[in-house]
Formats: C-alpha cells, sequence, structure tokens
C-alpha cells in the first residue's frame, strides 16, 4: 500500500531514495568535447548506450569535432556508425547538425534550447542531455523509454506524450534534479523495474508506488 502522501511530497520522496540507491549515477555515454556527447546522444537513440561506446572510439578518431564530421564523406560515416541501427539517418543529421553548427553557430555548439533544436537530429531528449552534461544547464527532464514507464507507474504522470510527461515532471521535483533524475531512474529501470518483469518485492521504492501487484502488459 503506498503511503498517504501528496503527489509532489511522493515525488520528493522517490527522488530522496533514487539518491541513495544510485549516488553515483551520472551520462554513461563516452565523450571528450560537448559536440562529441551531441554525437553519442543522437546515436543513442534506439540504440544502449554499451553499443554507442564501442562505435565513437573509431568514429571521433576518424572525425574528431564539428569540422570534420561536417565536412564528412556520408558513406564512411554510414559505416562508422552502422551497429548502432537506423544508421543512414543518424549519420545524415550528425553531418547536418555538425554543418549548422560550423556554419550558423561559429563553429560553437549553442547552449540555448531553442538553438539546439533548430539542429538535424534534435529534439528535446537530446537537447536535455546535451545542456546538462555538457555546460550543467538543467533546462528540462530527459524523456526515455525507461523514464517514461516508470514515471507512469509511479503514478507521476497519465500522460503519453514525452513532452507532456516531461512537463509533469519539471513541476514535481526540482530544477538543479531534473537530469539525474532521469538518469537515476534509467539505472532503477534497467535493474529493478523492467518493462516486462518489474521486480516488487524487492523495490525500494515499492511502498511510494500504485503499481505494485498490478498485471504488466
Amino acid at each position: 500500500m503506498t503511503k498517504k502522501l501528496s503527489l509532489k511530497q511522493r515525488s520528493l520522496e522517490i527522488l530522496v531514495r533514487l539518491k541513495r540507491l544510485y549516488p553515483d549515477a551520472t551520462c554513461t555515454l563516452n565523450y571528450e568535447t560537448p559536440v562529441q556527447l551531441l554525437v553519442a546522444t543522437i546515436l543513442s537513440a534506439q540504440c544502449t548506450d554499451d553499443r554507442v561506446n564501442m562505435v565513437t572510439p573509431a568514429l571521433f578518431k576518424r572525425f574528431p569535432d564539428a569540422v570534420a564530421l561536417a565536412n564528412a564523406d556520408l558513406e564512411e560515416l554510414e559505416n562508422l556508425v552502422r551497429s548502432t541501427g537506423f544508421y543512414r539517418n543518424k549519420a545524415k543529421n550528425i553531418k547536418g547538425a555538425c554543418w549548422a553548427i560550423v556554419h550558423k553557430f561559429n563553429n560553437q555548439l549553442p547552449q540555448r534550447m531553442e538553438e539546439l533544436l533548430e539542429l538535424p537530429g534534435v529534439a528535446r531528449k537530446t537537447a536535455n542531455v546535451v545542456l546538462a552534461h555538457a555546460f550543467g544547464i538543467n533546462m528540462g527532464v530527459t524523456v526515455d523509454t525507461h523514464v517514461k514507464r516508470l514515471s507512469q507507474r509511479l503514478g507521476l504522470t497519465e500522460h503519453t506524450d514525452p513532452i507532456r510527461i516531461e512537463k509533469d515532471l519539471m513541476l514535481l521535483l526540482p530544477q538543479p534534479d531534473w537530469e539525474n533524475w532521469s538518469i537515476r531512474l534509467i539505472y532503477h529501470g534497467r535493474a529493478v523495474c523492467k518493462a516486462r518483469t518489474p521486480a516488487c518485492d524487492i523495490c525500494e521504492l515499492a511502498d511510494l508506488c500504485p503499481s505494485v501487484g498490478t498485471k504488466v502488459d
């Protein structure tokens, strides 16, 4: 049975416990520069971070910065990122985004959400990751499949659209914790609250979760 807390109180208690459970949670993509983080995040769409981290060493050795990526041969770029899936679209977006960085933004990756969203292949999820981890700017909550699933199970949102889920979470959580909330939920989703077989019996959020004991489709 869930504790009799308001939605806001429950959200903050979940945050406290996630911090205790995953104190060192951080972005698991490997990168050295903001542009490399942008590229790695684009590649991570519908792909695991582990797979991306296997691909990026060779990619960044061959094309280390925005200028090199903007001028890359598209076919070579496709071959380098092929194993991440949807490689043609990802290669096209990476090349296009880096071309815009070089030619539209004076070879500087933008630090404003509105400008990042102008880059090919960049939606709020990618922009939030880049702003938070490259520049320390928390502009929103990254909503991936884990964050979406757990936020719904925990009763923190009734929405299915990532943008509306993000807005709900931004109202419930302190801004400095927006990005690491996402990372900690991802850790918890991978380790405990899995898509088809959530381990409710060992979950330290169980007494705060209205979905405990319900059937998972």
